[in-house]
């Protein structure tokens, strides 16, 4: 950990600046994977699954008696888990349904917004050391309650052929429609273009890896739309000398072992809990069986030791993290103030975990800065505002010569003469 004491603002910069990450030669290798699947179809997706995940399918698509099988081998304790989680997340997203408000913005003209969902949607989850079955929750759950038709899920096989049980328990539980056997570039490009086998879509969801997220947004440039730009996972904790020192301690270790590229910064006003802190990260990253991981993370992170609360979020927002915590005595008041911040968790009981699995809230969030500008998956990411207007002939003298005169002020005649012609005929 790097530790900073009283840093003046001119290196704050330094201090929220993400670990860099040289991305020119994966650029080029994502293009040539996508660009192979789009030739290729279901044959890249294949031989690609044969090079990178060290496996010989026989075909992409899970069958009804491998889900059948899945759920006979999820314990009953970890599927109520599941399905506890499923229905607080759904209790959440559910409340964030659209009313439709009609708007009179003259007499005679009527305007008003409807919710339409976005009619097939992909969902990538990554395997490999940590299978997200909880991100299935994540995106699938909102997908299902916005209405989308066709929810498809991507996701890497072990190398005996077959998808974590619980990966497909949580999808059956979320309602997911269709699910692949693909992982990394190869699923982001067969669900941005289709193949023979799975569906094209019209927006892609979820975390992976940095080959994942570079294929995410090459394809957002022309073919897909994506739910943000993401980086490696982040987590910022505000803290006074009121904070339980194990609490913060193990907040941090817990985003520090998503993986080495991992970012934690604890900001504080108690030099005292600052050293509390230290010994207590020592101690619990002696039992981590990830502690290689988290610890590798935990060298791209920063102590920081500030004069005042002002400053502890100050220094929060300018660092705009996905994760927040504020474990001070007046957290409420601090929360107040939060601008930028993908999640918040107030308190000293309001871990991370919490949100990453069963409080309610989506743990897919902006990373990297982008909470400065962009908002967590919620329902709206599933779902697309189409305007209407409706104008009777009252509406046609409210506004019209009001359209006129400005489309002539622009040298659009034509938009001019649409509304002319109507007045005419009044």
């Amino acid at each position: 950990m790097k530790i900073y004491k009283y840093p003046q603002r001119e290196r704050w910069a330094e201090l929220t600046a993400r670990p860099h990450l040289d991305t020119t030669q994966l650029q080029a290798t994502v293009n040539s994977v996508l660009s192979d699947v789009r030739e290729r179809g279901d044959a890249a997706v294949l031989d690609y699954e044969e090079r990178f995940d060290h496996v010989r399918l026989s075909s992409l698509a899970v069958s009804e008696a491998e889900l059948a099988e899945a759920e006979q081998s999820v314990s009953h304790e970890l599927k109520d888990a599941i399905r506890l989680a499923h229905n607080n997340i759904y209790a959440f997203h559910e409340a964030q349904r659209f009313n439709e408000v009609r708007v009179a913005t003259q007499p005679g003209v009527e305007c008003w917004q409807q919710s339409v969902p976005i009619e097939r949607v992909g969902l990538y989850i990554p395997g490999g050391t940590a299978p997200l079955f909880s991100t299935v929750l994540m995106l699938a759950t909102p997908a299902k309650i916005a209405g989308c038709s066709e929810i498809v899920l991507c996701t890497p096989p072990g190398r005996d052929g077959r998808v974590n049980p619980a990966i497909l328990m949580a999808a059956r539980i979320a309602g997911v429609s269709r699910i692949f056997k693909a992982g990394g570039v190869q699923a982001i490009g067969a669900m941005a273009y289709g193949t023979q086998s799975v569906p094209k879509v019209y927006k892609i969801f979820g975390p992976g890896n940095q080959y994942v997220m570079a294929a995410k947004q090459q394809v957002s440039l022309h073919d897909v739309a994506i739910d943000m730009p993401a980086g490696p996972s982040e987590v910022c904790v505000v803290a006074d000398d009121t904070a339980n020192a194990a609490f913060v301690a193990a907040d941090l270790l817990s985003q520090a072992e998503h993986g080495r590229d991992s970012q934690v910064l604890l900001i504080t006003t108690s030099e005292a809990l600052l050293e509390r802190v230290q010994q207590q990260l020592d101690a619990q990253l002696a039992q981590l069986p990830r502690r290689d991981i988290a610890a590798a993370a935990l060298e791209n992170s920063s102590f920081v030791l500030v004069a005042s609360s002002d400053e502890m979020m100050e220094l929060a927002n300018a660092y705009a993290p996905e994760h927040l915590i504020i474990q001070t005595a007046d957290y409420m008041s601090l929360a107040a103030r939060v601008v930028n911040a993908g999640s918040v968790f107030l308190g000293p009981y309001a871990c991370e975990s919490a949100g990453d699995y069963a409080s309610g809230t989506n743990h897919t969030l902006p990373t990297h800065g982008y909470a400065t500008a962009y908002s967590g998956v919620n329902l709206d990411s599933y779902q697309r505002k189409v305007t209407f207007q409706h104008l009777t002939a009252e509406g046609v003298r409210s506004i019209g010569p009001a359209v006129e005169l400005m489309a002539r002020a622009e040298q659009l005649d034509a938009h001019a003469r649409a509304m002319t012609l109507r007045l005419s005929s009044l």
